[in-house]
């Protein structure tokens, strides 16, 4: 018999809206205090406003804050916490310090330290799934050396693949089409792959040509259950990092689902998974899968999931995490379809390099069927220390026609100010008749996308975006005219000043 674990207050280690996510959560549960954590960076972030208490961490380098192992356990234990959520990126895939978690009698929301240790070295990953009958994309097998490397690529064939052993997010990985290019790109893999996860390690697989990316959504609790809640299409990508997800795939039919739904709930059981997680699978244009790894955390996309089954993934998280039994033990059913676009800091018309600044205006779209997952708000600051996205534009129609048409209404409506954003990638992508057919894969942005066709069109937009500035500007000035005439009156608004929700205890 499974005994459960009552949760009081949550320590979210993480930042940006999926810390905003995780907040909004713990509130519907009712009852659920949260904590937030926050660099010198992150001092004014959404987070921090909507926590019960926050607490400084330090230098905005993650090193010395958000992946500080003793920091956040002091958090933990000064502000009297009993679980910690990690969100995705920083700590969420690292099992040292899920256990370390576990070890100081907090509960982890999160998958247990020895499945996110196995699904986390994708060599050992490869071992268990091929083991468990689940395909696997040709490769090299663990352990070879840079000569062995050589001597395997020539069997496995050009273009292939050299990915680093641990991690993920495109880091250590490198496109090889001729044997020339080789020796460099095993060289730069291994420097990057010890960089960025300190473990140089690295392996080669077969580069499928026309593949599509195509990830199922896991939940399992420590009652035996374990289910499937379909599939997101995360094809369109760019330099390994996705951009544009939906839900359901227009390239799958019931049997591929079938299949490859089974496929996923095999890979999580192989490693007595719990919580959430997500199989992905690489698809060829003929309908034949390959296990690419799987991510044992919650995902960005995880949204487009929610809209189309009705399951509130993050809650499901906390149910489990506490010894109950997920809500849709018994599956779940889709209904209609999602998108959404990762909004980033970043600039399309330039190689789509990051942008820094302050946000000076932030108009969220709204409306039937839209939803926005936002870190930001007019006033913040956006910094160089960590990653580019900004929001999540999430639009919901009944079929994938609909939802689309959503989504380019809402991203006509969504205004963000002060700095460079890649709104105009997804308004051209969601303008693409290829794309709007459903015709594409993970090579589609660098094969059929060119946005410097766009450079003289953004002067209209421009224009638009400096009438609408000068057009606020004028009304705040207005606004603070009148307040100077009014007489002083009672603040009645919700939000809660800096002075009263900040708990700074250094």
């Amino acid at each position: 018999m499974v005994e459960t674990t009552l949760i009081k207050k949550v320590l979210i280690v993480n930042r940006g809206e999926i810390a905003v996510r995780v907040i909004r959560a713990c509130r519907e549960l009712g009852g659920i205090q949260v904590v937030a954590v926050y660099s010198d960076a992150d001092r004014e972030a959404l987070h921090v406003r909507y926590a019960d208490e926050a607490f400084p961490i330090g230098n905005p380098v993650p090193r010395e804050s958000y992946l500080n192992f003793d920091k956040l356990l002091d958090v933990a234990q000064r502000s009297g916490a009993d679980a910690v959520h990690p969100c995705y990126g920083f700590l969420s895939e690292n099992a040292d310090f899920a256990q370390a978690v576990i070890d100081a009698g907090l509960t982890w929301i999160g998958p247990p330290p020895d499945a996110i240790s196995k699904m986390g070295d994708k060599l050992a990953a490869r071992e268990i799934m091929q083991k468990s009958g689940v395909p696997v994309v040709p490769g090299t097998e663990p352990g070879l050396n840079d000569g062995a490397l050589r001597y395997a690529a020539d069997k496995i064939g050009y273009p292939l693949m050299v990915k680093a052993a641990a991690g993920g997010g495109g880091k250590g990985m490198r496109v090889v089409r001729t044997p020339d290019q080789l020796d460099g790109a095993l060289a730069s893999a291994h420097r990057e792959a010890e960089a960025a996860f300190s473990d140089g390690t690295i392996y080669l697989e077969k580069m499928l040509e026309g593949a599509r990316h195509i990830e199922f959504q896991i939940l399992a609790d420590m009652h035996g259950n374990t289910i499937h809640l379909g599939e997101r299409e995360c094809s369109i990508q760019r330099r390994h990092q996705k951009l544009f997800e939906e839900s359901p795939s227009p390239f799958m039919d019931e049997d591929l689902r079938e299949k490859m739904g089974a496929a996923a709930i095999r890979a999580a059981q192989a490693v007595d998974y719990i919580n959430a997680g997500t199989v992905e699978f690489l698809v060829t244009p003929d309908r034949q899968f390959y296990f690419l790894e799987m991510n044992t955390r919650i995902q960005v996309e995880h949204p487009v999931t929610e809209l189309v089954t009705g399951v509130d993934l993050v809650k499901e998280q906390i149910r489990i995490a506490r010894g109950r039994r997920m809500g849709p033990s018994d599956g779940v059913t889709q209904n209609g379809w999602a998108v959404e676009c990762r909004i980033n800091a970043e600039d399309p018309f330039n190689n789509f390099m990051p942008s820094v600044g302050q946000v000076t205006v932030h108009i969220a779209p709204t409306g039937p069927g839209v939803r926005l997952d936002s870190g930001i708000y007019a006033g913040y600051d956006v910094t160089p220390y960590y990653d580019s996205m900004l929001a999540k534009l999430i639009a919901w129609g009944e079929t994938r026609g609909e939802a689309l048409l959503r989504m380019r209404r809402a991203l006509a409506e969504y205004k963000i100010m002060g700095l460079k954003t890649n709104l105009p990638f997804h308004q051209k992508l969601i303008d693409s008749t290829r794309f709007l057919a459903g015709r594409y894969d993970t090579q589609f942005i660098e094969q059929h996308m060119d946005l410097r066709d766009d450079e003289n069109g953004a002067a209209g937009d421009q224009a638009e975006a400096a009438a609408i500035l000068a057009t606020l500007v004028e009304h705040q000035a207005r606004q603070q005219a009148m307040q100077i005439m009014a007489r002083p009156a009672r603040d009645t608004s919700n939000w809660k000043w800096f002075g009263r929700w900040e708990r700074m205890r250094g």
